[in-house]
């Protein structure tokens, strides 16, 4: 299993309400994200300043991500958490994330 890391910038006048929605994920969002392979899938907010720190675990990252994009519940969850983030420019955050580098792990 591949482990990813990954970081976005939430706005911070938005961390409430994005929070809120992922403690209110779609039912269909979380089935989608299971059937193409992610999973122990977290999400850290630093509320001080926005900083967002994600962590899943895939057997095949280009194959996760290929599979969610071809979701129609990915489209409309993008499209819906495209206002929460700092710095993408128009790209969903799926595919604008900051993949971090693994230099430690205990077993």
């Amino acid at each position: 299993m591949e482990r990813v890391g990954f970081r976005l910038k939430v706005r911070k006048e938005l961390m409430d309400e994005y929070a809120r929605k992922h403690s209110e994920v779609w039912p269909e969002m979380l089935d989608a994200l299971r059937s193409t392979g992610w999973s122990n899938y977290s999400i850290f907010l630093d509320r001080n300043d926005g900083t967002l720190f994600g962590y899943f675990e895939t057997a095949d990252l280009e194959a996760a991500l290929a599979g969610m994009g071809k979701t129609e519940v990915n489209e409309r969850w993008q499209k819906d958490m495209a206002r929460f983030f700092v710095d993408l420019d128009g790209v969903n955050a799926d595919k604008g994330f900051i993949k971090l580098e693994q230099v430690f792990f205990l077993q």
